[in-house]
């Protein structure tokens, strides 16, 4: 059977005002173009589906069961076409984000919520992930997006670089080193340092080279909101990316550069490489790469 969509939205058309007549008035058709399409349904089915008269028009046997069954299948086709429609315009649709527990706890809530206020009708997931656990999410298809620091190269996922920042001394508003523009490295080999353990120490450490071994590491913590409780509380310093400025503040602490060297680290947005986004994770991406550009250096 040879069926269209037109064929059966005249189908329905009629049956629902009982007339030629309206029902090509609804559609924006000639009668005689719709008396073809109903006509040509009737022939692909093989089945009558409508009674003509001269006054009048009725519902077959047939043509009564079949009435409320396509107008179902019409209605939750519309729906479909509706969310389509939605989508593509961005006033609905869900973003999955993966990013480490810091990002998730200083800048991305502030982008969301901004994001969130140009398209409310679309959610915005955020999974707060260890660092290592960014891309994984990323290419089991768990989430959309992630946001990451570099880490080993996989051919499945696609990076592309969202910014890059200095590394920062933390300490409180009162310490010594707080009265100087910049720190350097060395500096810091008259304090307890307080760190990050895993592979955030590991490849500080390689950076640095010379410059970390005088280094006096403290204690090593998993998460940068313990360090800075433990600067806070006068237990030693650390050092973090600029991103994390608005915890820093909330502890009361203070940042400054840290030279000798200058180190950096790269962080990226992470997607499949083969899968294509919906336009609100589209709409995301670009949104966010937006807002890092107005924020540069992350500090006020």
């Amino acid at each position: 059977m040879n069926v269209t969509l037109r064929q059966l939205r005249a189908f329905v058309a009629v049956a629902r005002s009982g007339s030629f007549t309206l029902a090509a008035e609804n559609l924006f058709v000639t009668q005689s173009a719709l008396s073809g399409l109903v006509r040509e349904l009737e022939q692909s089915l093989g089945l009558r589906l409508i009674d003509r008269s001269t006054r009048r028009i009725h519902l077959s046997d047939v043509g009564r069961d079949l009435f409320p069954l396509v107008e179902k299948i019409l209605n939750d086709l519309d729906g479909v076409l509706n969310e389509v429609v939605n989508l593509k315009s961005l006033k609905t649709g869900t973003v999955r984000v993966a990013a480490p527990q810091l990002m998730c706890c200083t800048l991305l809530p502030e982008v969301i919520a901004a994001f969130a206020a140009q398209h409310p009708g679309i959610r915005i997931r955020l999974v707060d992930s260890p660092v290592e656990n960014v891309a994984a999410r990323v290419l089991s298809g768990e989430v959309d997006l992630g946001i990451g620091p570099e880490r080993d190269p996989n051919p499945h996922v696609e990076a592309t670089t969202l910014f890059e920042l200095p590394f920062m001394a933390v300490m409180p508003a009162g310490h010594e080193l707080a009265r100087r523009a910049s720190v350097k490295w060395s500096d810091l080999a008259g304090f307890p340092l307080i760190s990050l353990g895993g592979p955030f120490a590991e490849r500080l450490a390689a950076d640095l080279h010379a410059a970390a071994r005088d280094l006096t590491v403290e204690a090593k913590v998993s998460f940068m909101s313990t360090a800075l409780s433990m600067v806070s509380a006068g237990m030693g310093v650390t050092v973090c990316i600029p991103y994390a400025a608005s915890l820093v503040r909330l502890y009361s602490l203070v940042m400054r550069p840290l030279i000798d060297p200058v180190v950096t680290r790269r962080f990226f947005v992470l997607g499949r490489s083969d899968r294509s986004l919906s336009p609100a994770a589209q709409a995301f991406r670009g949104f966010l790469f937006e807002e890092i550009e107005k924020r540069k250096g992350f500090v006020d």
